[in-house]
């Protein structure tokens, strides 16, 4: 018994050490079970801030849209060149601006019988417009990694367009009654002129825009959706009169 008694705490001394020695640090950063905030910390220390440059060449559609015949509705078919740069985020979202350019060019009739009701005659004029138009992009980007190098994204956010030239080349086939009653009368142009310099349209316009696209290593591929916010017409002809222009693009980039 008095054996027993000298054998059990030396036992007892034994397996304290062991354990001491032996048993896991709980407080590791390596045992994630026993640290709920371990994951955070992985996240926080393998993000870094960067920018990225990208230059971006695409095609736009642009669509003035307007319920008044005295502007018909026009598709005007161009491209957009320019560059970009992202502000990367934590928790794969970023912030993308830049300074784009648009060149879009586009046809339209504008028949005289929209005009006057009580004429019969198939007369219009046909309208050409060249559009120049600079863009800076305020978007934000969500990035979702699929495989490898290559991920599918997000963006949504604000296209603020600044028009530089909406020059309007006209070709009239009017009779000189529908000049002299209707066009002159009511101050239309029979010749070609610059809509923003005649004070016809706002340069401004904000679109909200919506879009996604994929990327692979540094290539993006990427289509988009702008909504036109505001009224572009400036000095109304008819008190009803007014201009939306939205616009849709497909565009690819390169990040430098």
């Amino acid at each position: 018994m008095k054996r027993t008694l000298l054998i059990l705490p030396f036992l007892c001394a034994t397996l304290v050490m062991y354990a001491q020695t032996n048993m896991p640090d709980l407080q590791t950063a390596d045992n994630a079970f026993f640290d709920p905030t371990h994951i955070d910390k992985q996240e926080k220390e393998s993000y870094h801030f960067a920018v990225n440059y990208r230059l971006e060449i695409g095609y736009v559609q642009n669509n003035q849209r307007t319920p008044n015949l005295s502007f018909p509705n026009m598709f005007l078919h161009g491209v957009r060149v320019g560059g970009t740069f992202d502000f990367i985020l934590p928790a794969h979202f970023s912030l993308q601006t830049g300074l784009l350019f648009n060149v879009a060019y586009g046809t339209n009739e504008q028949h005289s019988r929209s005009m006057d009701a009580a004429s019969s005659m198939e007369e219009y004029q046909q309208h050409r417009v060249l559009e120049w138009t600079a863009i800076v992009p305020i978007h934000c980007y969500y990035t979702i990694p699929l495989w490898k190098q290559l991920n599918l994204f997000f963006f949504t956010g604000l296209d603020m367009s600044i028009g530089l030239i909406e020059h309007d080349f006209i070709h009239n086939n009017l009779s000189p009654r529908v000049q002299e009653e209707w066009i002159e009368k009511n101050g239309y142009h029979l010749d070609e002129y610059d809509r923003y310099t005649a004070n016809e349209l706002h340069r401004f316009n904000a679109q909200w825009v919506l879009g996604g696209g994929f990327e692979w290593d540094k290539y993006r591929l990427q289509a988009g959706y702008d909504f036109g916010l505001n009224n572009l017409v400036k000095s109304p002809i008819l008190s009803e009169q007014k201009m939306n222009e939205w616009s849709w693009f497909v565009a690819f980039a390169i990040r430098l």
